[in-house]
């Protein structure tokens, strides 16, 4: 009867999809948000691009193959987001709040990052997310293909 139940929360959780649970200090849940994953080189490059809705709960997980200065813009991006750029162990090193649509100002922090999280604009204000924080990946392995 255990087995049972516990197959039945595990497949609970894949049926969800990936998702990622950002938590502050003491493992604190600051907010939970269901993700699409970018982990190619094309996936990455199209991004959030052309898309006029994302909901309050969901976001973009750019995963990259190593630990690098990231720098992203939001040509072609119509929705305005925050981005949340996190170290190979998911710890958050900085966040940028309220990228402008269309612009094409170069949007990074200090440090190199293997994640960048993108979420809509005011999410990590809403959510007292910061650095410090740490993402922690549900239902999936990020892992760059190319």
């Amino acid at each position: 009867m255990l087995a049972f139940a516990m197959l039945t929360l595990v497949l609970s959780a894949c049926a969800q999809g990936p998702r990622i649970e950002i938590t502050g200090a003491g493992g604190v849940l600051r907010a939970a948000v269901s993700v699409e994953v970018a982990d190619t080189s094309a996936s990455r490059e199209y991004g959030l691009m052309f898309r006029k809705h994302l909901d309050e709960d969901a976001g973009m997980i750019f995963v990259f193959k190593a630990p690098e200065h990231q720098q992203f813009w939001m040509k072609n991006t119509i929705i305005p987001l925050d981005m949340i750029f996190a170290d190979v162990n998911g710890k958050i090193i900085g966040v940028v709040s309220k990228a402008e649509p269309f612009s094409e100002a170069i949007d990074a922090v200090d440090g190199d990052s293997q994640y960048v999280l993108e979420v809509n604009s005011g999410f990590c204000e809403r959510h007292g997310v910061k650095a410090g924080d740490t993402l922690h990946f549900v239902g999936f392995v990020p892992r760059a293909s190319d």
